[in-house]
């Protein structure tokens, strides 16, 4: 923690990939908690906040607890050629208002992650924690996905505050 006051008003600067192959990304979300755990569980936010830049999302299945399953398809343009991505996860633990782990894996390449989302109460609402282990590197580097992650929290502040 620091003592910038300006800190959580724009995604986290320091997004940081190890040896591990992890990235993590933070921002202070003006909702509660609960208001934020729920959009990262309800189809209709998720496919408002899922897709990366230039894509739109096709969120087929939300079974949201312990256990349960999502499939979303990421569908966008490339030139003139439609681009799908689909990934589907298993949700290993819900702590309503505090914190969310789901392993994903991508039907196109077979890659697996783990993510961890944790919600932890500040004065101006929520800070959101993402952190994605278990990411290949050439995929972290190609595809940028530190940044699509911080564009996602950005959607997700779009989304959700109050």
């Amino acid at each position: 923690m620091t003592d910038n006051p300006h800190e959580g008003n724009s995604p986290a600067k320091e997004n940081m990939r190890n040896e591990e192959r992890s990235i993590t990304a933070s921002r202070v979300i003006k909702a509660s908690p609960e208001r934020v755990y729920e959009a990262f569980l309800t189809p209709g936010d998720m496919a408002v906040w899922a897709p990366p830049e230039g894509f739109r999302a096709d969120v087929q299945e939300v079974e949201s607890e312990e256990g349960g399953s999502f499939r979303i398809e990421n569908i966008g343009e490339e030139g003139m050629e439609q681009y799908s991505h689909t990934f589907e996860g298993t949700y290993q633990e819900l702590k309503r208002g505090e914190k969310i782990v789901w392993t994903e894996e991508s039907e196109e390449d077979n890659d697996r992650s783990t993510v961890t989302v944790t919600l932890d109460t500040v004065p101006d609402g929520t800070k959101v924690t993402l952190r994605l282990e278990g990411i290949p590197e050439d995929i972290a580097d190609e595809y940028g996905v530190a940044e699509a992650w911080e564009g996602t929290l950005e959607k997700l502040a779009d989304q959700v505050e109050e």
